[in-house]
């Protein structure tokens, strides 16, 4: 199954309430750390909320 690089980077400061707990959930606390996520609808929907803080890659 595919999978998702999620680098932080941009800092969560000055952003609504929301998207500071879609970080969380996604496993991001601070800026440039990494998380690989497997590639689900639940998981691109938390990326695509919060795509101005993060970028994304496609890893096997």
């Amino acid at each position: 199954m595919p999978r998702l690089k999620v680098t932080q980077k941009r800092s969560e400061i000055g952003t609504k309430p929301q998207h500071r707990e879609t970080l969380r959930s996604l496993g991001l606390k601070r800026v440039g750390d990494i998380v690989v996520k497997e590639d689900r609808p639940e998981i691109r929907g938390m990326v695509k909320a919060v795509n101005h803080l993060v970028t994304v890659e496609e890893v096997e």
